[in-house]
């Protein structure tokens, strides 16, 4: 299949690509390869820096705070998720006295930081910390997943309304069993792409004071000597966050691939049934006609 954007490369331009690639994967590798160099010469690869992590304690006490956060994270999303879906529904209102409040809150929402939600609702509610990170990432991120929504089902096409009023459902049944599903599926990978900022965005929480993943990486090497174990411990929790981020966009690309399928064209009807029609069969009985009144003529 040809583009229109470019022009497909022939066998010269394959060759070539694969040439600047493998140049370019080597590059890297000799890059990585340089730095774990440096870091040896150092002495930050050594067993001494790592022996730590051969008890099972710390490892517990690590995912325990990481369980945290994935809770956190959890609470948040689903909140900001109901919270979207209702900011979109009041965003697109017929009535303009519901419509423009919700769109100022709508950018308010949007342009103040999550920090300062945190901040207020832990210091100036007097919330616990961990419901203060909660509502402060429901808040920021259903504003902006209310948006997302809000785009889907404004791209759907106006035929989509019109055929859910012409059957008998109201405006409302009509946003929520026609057109809301459609804007999900077309805003999957905007959603799941801000849920894992969502993720990332708990980390905030150890400003306020939050026993999280952060906070609990930085009491660990503390504790056992920051100069000896404070890479080690760096080291395993961006390997921590890195498979729980790249977990979600792997789900968030097959929740993409899968919606973007096209659906299977139905089979064309078989002999057997009442509604099907051979084309030869009007043919016949016109010859047979005819050669019957030739016959008897």
């Amino acid at each position: 299949m040809t583009s229109v954007l470019y022009d497909t490369p022939g066998p010269v331009g394959r060759r070539t690509s694969r040439i600047i690639s493998a140049v370019i994967a080597l590059l890297l590798l000799g890059g990585v390869g340089w730095y774990l160099y440096n870091l040896n010469e150092q002495g930050l690869l050594a067993p001494e820096r790592w022996d730590i992590w051969n008890d099972p304690l710390v490892w517990m006490d690590l995912l325990g705070a990481l369980g945290t956060t994935l809770q956190m994270a959890a609470l948040g999303a689903v909140g900001a998720i109901l919270l979207g879906m209702v900011l979109a529904l009041l965003r697109i209102a017929p009535t303009r006295w519901i419509r423009i409040p919700t769109t100022g809150a709508l950018e308010l929402l949007r342009g103040l930081p999550v920090l300062l939600m945190m901040f207020f609702f832990w210091a100036l509610v007097g919330l616990d910390p961990f419901i203060a990170v909660v509502l402060a990432l429901a808040l920021y991120n259903g504003a902006i997943i209310g948006e997302a929504l809000r785009a889907g089902i404004v791209s759907l096409p106006k035929g989509q309304r019109e055929a859910g009023l012409s059957i008998g459902l109201g405006g409302l049944q009509t946003r929520l069993l026609i057109e809301f599903p459609q804007a999900f599926r077309n805003m999957i990978p905007i959603i799941v792409a801000q849920l894992v900022v969502l993720l990332k965005d708990t980390s905030l929480g150890y400003i306020i004071g939050m026993q999280e993943f952060l906070r609990r990486g930085r009491l660990t090497y503390e504790f056992f000597g920051r100069d000896q174990y404070a890479f080690s411990t760096f080291v395993i929790m961006i390997a921590l966050y890195l498979a729980i981020n790249l977990t979600v966009s792997w789900i968030a690309r097959r929740l993409a691939k899968g919606s973007s399928r096209k659906p299977r064209k139905a089979a064309p009807p078989t002999g057997g049934g009442t509604n099907s029609i051979d084309p030869s069969f009007g043919s016949a009985r016109i010859g047979g006609s005819a050669g019957t009144g030739a016959t008897n003529t």
